[in-house]
């Protein structure tokens, strides 16, 4: 067999654990993990002694920002960030515009990702008009998602069209979605109680950025249970495939692990902002809005901590938010009239790595929620999500005794800055692979727009689900 490539010499992080050995790569394909030296002759041979393989990174929640604001982010700037961070397969969110809402226009949108994306790729639709999800499904998506909101017709970030509050239109939505067998993606929100809270805060003159942190966590995390809880009892009535977002609260920690006890289809996922920014309200404060997506308050980041540990929460997914940082300012004297969301796409695996290093998880249960874990619930596994014969050669080598701080200069998106900056990591990227070409190289981003293709769910007999 002809190898075009070979890793010699790492620590590789297999589904079995961690093995020293040589990866061999023909074509898109690992085709080879034997003992270091017992590779036949490759055409190129990189020593990557002393470093660790991990499968590369698969982020079911990112906000690419394209079409519509790409004075944001755009699909090269966010999949460049992609590459430098080890993320190989990256997902967009639909609240971009035109939304996703039917096959036509997903038709469109998938067509600029096959142009410009470096890394692979996919789009959750908007599953809001009944008719369109089945045509949307046959096209090789990954999930479907909606905003638990309601549907204000404002342009950003909740455009018409994605947002659903309705319970009855939930579940309506639910049941077609639960006919196609695939995921359907929910960002919690109860905005009734949302209202009269934000009333009390407003009426006392409270706008600033704590006021808005605080509003959004009020009453122990209430807007979050309540949804959460409505919810799992429409997954409970529709038996669709439910992926709940943003998890960050103990009680909805609480209600998931129930949920899964009884052997319900349902998964979750965690953000980073809250592990490692909005759970410290010194950060709040130093940071204001640049520091929001939401406060966290630290009972319940332990929880969602406990929750990754123990396997109750599925993944972490990066709900990479950019925005320019004329859209934080307003925060500071106006919590509501800054743009909600953090960028986290180029360094959420180095701050996962640091936790790996202080002893807080495992490395295994690391590469886990972050690879193997979404492979699997999406539909991508055995062909992603591992380091294994036959698999895609997606896979990130790092330095994991590395340490560096982290600088608003070394950032690669559009929006240019990171709420991380300041901040000491250890374990960092060097080299990142998609298909057995390299898109991160010693430091350097060196993929092209248009390598990247469209990441389908495999058959099911693929093991997929």
């Amino acid at each position: 067999m002809s190898i075009d490539l070979l890793l010699k010499g790492g620590m590789v992080a297999t589904e079995g654990g961690l093995v020293q050995a040589d990866v061999a790569i023909s074509g898109e394909a690992i085709v080879g993990l034997t003992a270091p030296g017992e590779s036949s002759q490759a055409k190129r041979v990189v020593d990557v002694g002393g470093l660790h393989l991990l499968p590369g990174m698969i982020d079911m929640h990112s906000h690419h920002r394209e079409p519509g604001f790409t004075h944001k982010e755009d699909l090269i700037t966010a999949t460049t960030c992609c590459a430098a961070g080890g993320v190989t397969v990256t997902v967009g969110m639909p609240n971009v515009s035109p939304s996703p809402t039917t096959a036509e226009i997903l038709k469109d949108i998938l067509a600029l990702y096959d142009e410009k994306a470096i890394v692979d790729y996919n789009m959750n639709a908007a599953g809001t008009v009944l008719e369109e999800i089945p045509k949307m499904a046959a096209m090789g998506i990954l999930a479907f998602k909606v905003f638990m909101v309601v549907d204000t017709g404002r342009s950003y970030p909740h455009m018409p069209g994605i947002g659903v509050h309705d319970h009855g239109k939930l579940l309506a939505i639910f049941q077609a979605v639960q006919k196609t067998g695939l995921p359907i993606m929910i960002h919690p929100h109860d905005q009734a109680i949302m209202d009269q809270i934000e009333k009390g805060y407003w009426a006392e003159g409270k706008r600033d950025f704590r006021a808005y942190a605080q509003a959004y966590a009020a009453h122990d995390g209430v807007i979050w249970d309540v949804a959460v809880g409505v919810l799992l009892r429409l997954q409970q009535a529709s038996d669709v495939r439910l992926h709940l977002l943003h998890l960050q609260t103990t009680g909805c920690v609480e209600m998931l692990r129930a949920a899964k006890a009884q052997g319900r289809t349902v998964s979750a996922e965690v953000n980073p902002w809250a592990l490692w920014l909005g759970n410290d309200w010194k950060t709040v404060e130093r940071l204001g809005s640049y520091a929001l997506s939401y406060y966290v308050a630290p009972h319940h980041s332990e929880a969602v901590w406990k929750a990754l540990l123990d396997g109750t929460a599925d993944i972490i997914a990066t709900d990479h938010a950019p925005h320019l940082k004329e859209e934080k300012e307003p925060g500071w004297t106006d919590g509501w009239k800054a743009h909600t969301g953090t960028p986290s796409a180029e360094h959420y695996l180095s701050l996962l790595l640091t936790e790996v290093s202080a002893g807080r998880i495992s490395l295994q249960r690391a590469t886990e929620i972050v690879s193997l874990t979404p492979a699997k619930l999406f539909g991508l596994y055995p062909k992603k999500g591992a380091i294994r014969v036959g698999a895609d050669a997606d896979i990130v080598v790092v330095d994991l005794a590395k340490e560096k701080v982290i600088t608003n200069d070394e950032v690669l998106s559009k929006c240019g800055w990171t709420p991380y900056a300041g901040r000491k990591v250890r374990g960092v990227p060097v080299h990142t692979l998609v298909r057995g070409q390299f898109v991160f190289e010693n430091g350097k981003v060196t993929g092209r727009p248009g390598y990247g293709k469209l990441a389908s769910p495999l058959p099911k007999s693929g093991g997929g689900n």
